[in-house]
């Protein structure tokens, strides 16, 4: 019954990702159909006088009301989503649905939190990340991230199932607590918003070359998004939900080491790399709260701490041995 739950959570992870290729492609239609709006009324506003509305407005001439009509002219936005964009959010949800189930099913399969290994780490981890920037969407429209959000779980879950795939064992002893469900869920959420934080650093750094550039019908796309200082503003945002979350990790990390192995702090290698991580989006906080840092160097600053986040996630967990090999490879 275990082999056959496993089974049925890798087929639903590769359909998960066969539909994520698709909200993938959708995604990337989507912005090339904006880019193409944004040049058709670039054309049409140079070579035809803009489009003319009247609206009504009542006014008060010698205790008169008057009804005027006052022109008013209608500049298109761009800012609405195209079909491509409702596509590729309606294949995304698809996804998250089948991508939850392979999880559960892996959970269910192992009869504990799915998340005590590379493979079923990367998993989980992908699934939050996916469903972060679902939710996100109710409080800001972030649609525009979903090539780089879709692509970067394409690329994360096809790595997981090539090379971190590792049949359902039992947790090791170190791993059978209360701890792995907070510490590491935590860490996970964290890790979401990091890469939503720099989906919009790169967006943020992206615009910046674009209003610098005095060629106007360079990467058209972008001007339906919001500008270099609005991406920033977001961005800081939600690296700060990230950096609490982290902060969280790590202090719940130590405790966590004081009951298994007796000490708060080891210099374990991983613990290192969780501890840079922390610093790097500390230093990223504070820079820019107290320096004043702003544009490009803030957003790079916001990759480099992305960067740290993949590397403890990919070579950390791989090759340094320590007490935190728990990769299953």
């Amino acid at each position: 019954m275990t082999t056959n739950l496993a089974t049925y959570s890798v087929v639903l992870t590769y359909s998960a990702m066969a539909v994520y290729v698709i909200a993938f492609i959708a995604f990337a239609l989507d912005m090339a159909k904006r880019a193409g709006n944004v040049a058709a009324a670039s054309d049409a506003s140079s070579s035809a006088p803009a489009v003319q509305a009247e609206r009504t407005v009542a006014t008060v001439q010698g205790g008169t009301v008057v009804l005027e009509k006052i022109a008013t002219t209608d500049a298109p936005s761009g800012r609405r989503g195209t079909k491509f964009e409702r596509v590729g959010m309606a294949m995304t949800i698809l996804a998250l649905v089948l991508h939850v189930a392979s999880v559960v099913l892996r959970g269910i399969a192992a009869d504990r939190v799915p998340w005590g290994n590379m493979f079923e780490f990367s998993l989980t981890g992908t699934a939050l990340i996916v469903l972060i920037f679902l939710l996100v969407q109710f409080w800001q429209n972030l649609k525009f991230l979903g090539v780089f959000i879709t692509g970067l779980t394409i690329i994360l879950l096809g790595i997981a199932t090539v090379n971190y795939w590792v049949p359902v064992v039992p947790l090791q002893p170190a791993l059978q607590s209360y701890w792995l469900v907070i510490h590491v869920f935590v860490a996970i959420a964290g890790t979401g918003f990091f890469a939503l934080g720099a989906g919009l650093a790169v967006a943020q750094l992206v615009q910046t070359y674009r209003q610098g550039r005095t060629a106007s019908g360079k990467l058209r796309f972008m001007e339906t998004l919001p500008d270099a200082d609005r991406l920033e503003v977001l961005t800081y945002r939600v690296l700060l939900v990230g950096f609490v979350l982290w902060t969280f990790t790590l202090i719940a990390g130590a405790i966590w080491a004081e009951r298994a192995w007796g000490r708060y702090w080891g210099w374990d290698t991983k613990e290192v790399w969780t501890f840079i991580i922390w610093v790097v989006y500390a230093g990223y906080i504070h820079a820019r709260a107290t320096r004043g840092w702003r544009g490009a160097r803030s957003s790079w600053l916001a990759l480099i701490g992305f960067a740290a986040v993949m590397f403890n996630f990919s070579v950390v967990n791989v090759f340094f041995k320590g007490l935190h090999s728990y990769s299953g490879l």
